[in-house]
């Protein structure tokens, strides 16, 4: 995303908004500061897209990875889970 001045927009706007397209916007700062946002209309723009579009959502994988036909993690015994239960209950 680019940066322009208000002063740049205000004696160059045609080369300023020359630079705007589709995926990519421009911030108009003020003194330094960010103050408004230079975009192209999109009609068919939905939530998802917006949100995709300014980095807030990013889609499901096509192909994701199959789950494990069994949970990790190690098995433990009736003894050791009973031992393990006995030391995080302490002595109260």
């Amino acid at each position: 995303m680019r940066t322009v001045t208000k002063r740049d927009l205000n004696q160059r706007t045609a080369q300023v908004l020359a630079h705007v397209t589709e995926s990519d916007d421009i911030v108009v700062t003020e003194r330094g500061r960010p103050r408004w946002r230079v975009s192209a209309v999109r009609h068919p723009d939905t939530t998802l897209a917006r949100l995709e579009r300014e980095g807030r959502y990013t889609p499901p994988a096509a192909d994701p990875a199959p789950w494990p036909r069994t949970p990790g993690g190690p098995a433990y015994s009736t003894t050791e889970t009973d031992a393990l239960l006995d030391e995080m209950r302490g002595s109260h």
